[in-house]
C-alpha cells in the first residue's frame, strides 16, 4: 500500500473523529464548539479533493468509516434541528418587535 493512500485513509478517519466529535458538541448542546468543528470538518472535506483515490481493496475501509460519518451527519441533523427552530423562532419574534417599534417611532415623531 503506497503512502498516499495510507494517508487518505488515514483523512478519512480523521473526518470521521470530527464528526463523532461534532455529534458529542451537539448531544451536550454546545453550538459554538459544534460550529468551530463544523468548520474543521468542511476543511477536510475540502482537503480529499487533492488526494489520490483508492483502490478497490481500500474502498472497503472507507465505506465503513463513511457510514459512520454519515450516521453521525444524521444525528447532529436530528440533534440541531429543534435548536434550528428555536432561533428562528426567536429571530422571527425580534422582527416582528423591531417591525412595531419602527410602526410606532414613525408616528411618534413630530413632523
Amino acid at each position: 500500500m503506497s503512502t498516499p493512500k495510507e494517508s487518505l485513509l488515514q483523512h478519512y478517519q480523521a473526518i470521521a473523529d470530527i464528526s463523532a466529535r461534532m455529534r458529542a458538541m451537539a448531544q451536550s448542546q454546545q453550538w459554538d464548539s459544534l460550529v468551530t468543528l463544523g468548520a474543521e470538518y468542511h476543511q477536510a472535506v475540502e482537503r480529499l479533493k487533492q488526494l489520490d483515490p483508492l483502490d478497490d481493496e481500500e474502498k472497503a475501509a472507507r465505506r465503513e468509516l463513511l457510514t459512520r460519518i454519515l450516521d453521525d451527519d444524521a444525528q447532529i441533523r436530528q440533534l440541531v434541528a429543534p435548536e434550528l427552530d428555536r432561533l428562528s423562532h426567536l429571530l422571527g419574534t425580534i422582527k416582528r418587535q423591531r417591525t412595531v417599534l419602527q410602526a410606532y417611532y414613525s408616528t411618534v415623531r413630530p413632523q
